[in-house]
């Protein structure tokens, strides 16, 4: 753990922020959730979207709270289930599969489970609410991770899977869903989305691997940000 950070909670300004855009007629073509610190934060973030929600833009919820069959030291289950409250008034979600296991209260299996286990996590996690739900971190081979996803709407599930990279680093899940996010304001298709994202998360995490020295606190992202741009102007 790195020691020395700092933070300021400004939960307050949320809901005045809120009513600022409200009051200015804000419109957004999406709505974008990662990290939330409380469940005060996911009752502000509701708001937020029972506010701006139209016929026409996008709600994208990614329930970031735990990894590797635990939740963050800052949450237990009841937070669990308040995200997957969150979650039901979003148009995609993108959980990982502790966070997934959590929400619906399903044990958590990290490694040889089968196609049906995943496709039956996505089914349930659309009964929440969620139009698609994608999974990430799903491996059903050694050596490959990727994602699956599901649209209900459609009855389809979809999935792309690539090399695995045997190494981590803080903020993958962000720049993935980040990723993500901006290809579908592209106009380009979520499985299309999700493949782009997956890619360039991998490169990152490679490039980050082999450059001399030892990063901690994140990848370079940057580097990789023109071939990015390129791709999603294709």
């Amino acid at each position: 753990m790195i020691d020395g950070y700092t933070f300021r909670d400004l939960t307050e300004d949320m809901p005045l922020i809120c009513n600022h855009w409200k009051k200015e007629n804000f419109i957004f073509d999406a709505i974008y959730t990662g990290y939330l610190g409380s469940k005060r934060q996911l009752a502000i973030v509701e708001e937020y979207f029972s506010s701006f929600k139209t016929k026409d833009n996008l709600i994208v919820v990614d329930p970031v709270m735990g990894d590797a069959g635990m939740l963050y030291p800052a949450f237990d289950e009841d937070f669990a289930h308040a995200m997957a409250k969150l979650c039901s008034k979003a148009d995609i979600i993108i959980p990982n599969l502790t966070e997934a296991a959590f929400m619906l209260d399903e044990e958590y299996i990290a490694s040889g489970y089968s196609l049906e286990y995943i496709q039956n996590l996505l089914k349930k996690l659309t009964a929440l609410g969620a139009k698609t739900a994608v999974l990430t971190g799903v491996s059903f081979e050694e050596g490959k991770i990727g994602v699956m996803g599901y649209d209900a709407v459609a009855n389809k599930f979809f999935h792309y899977f690539h090399k695995k990279i045997n190494t981590s680093y803080h903020g993958t899940g962000d720049i993935f869903a980040s990723v993500t996010v901006g290809a579908l304001m592209n106009d380009i298709a979520l499985p299309k989305a999700l493949k782009i994202a997956a890619d360039y998360t991998a490169k990152c995490i490679d490039i980050t691997f082999n450059e001399p020295g030892a990063i901690t606190y994140g990848v370079n992202f940057e580097y990789l940000l023109p071939e990015l741009m390129q791709q999603i102007q294709k």
